[in-house]
């Protein structure tokens, strides 16, 4: 009796653990780890919704750069702007909406 017992405590051991259920990505989307596209932009080539936000809401800051970022099929654009020694990252999308202002990278010193 005491091995029929053990084996059925096994034998539910075993159905508890395979019925767990373990989340995988479905076979039709497709899953992939590209990484970003990076192109320079030219400054006079930025879309007009882009120039417009940065001079309304951004006031006395100047554009010191743009890249055009494509990730998985979705186009950003990142611009620099300055302001003295103020340095900020927009990004904005396709259409030249804001998104959100990046986080300035922090600068190690080397000695």
């Amino acid at each position: 009796m005491k091995k029929l017992v053990f084996v059925l405590v096994l034998f539910m051991a075993v159905l508890a653990v395979n019925a767990q259920v373990i989340k995988t990505p479905d076979s039709k989307t497709p899953v992939s780890k590209e990484t970003p596209v990076r192109a320079a932009v030219v400054v006079a080539d930025l879309q007009k919704p882009i120039t417009d936000n940065i001079a309304k809401d951004f006031v006395g800051y100047t554009i010191k750069g743009a890249t055009c970022v494509t990730e998985n099929a979705t186009v950003t654009y990142e611009v620099v702007v300055v302001k003295g020694t103020a340095t900020e990252t927009l990004v904005y999308d396709k259409d030249g909406s804001f998104v959100k202002k990046l986080l300035p990278a922090i600068e190690t010193e080397k000695k």
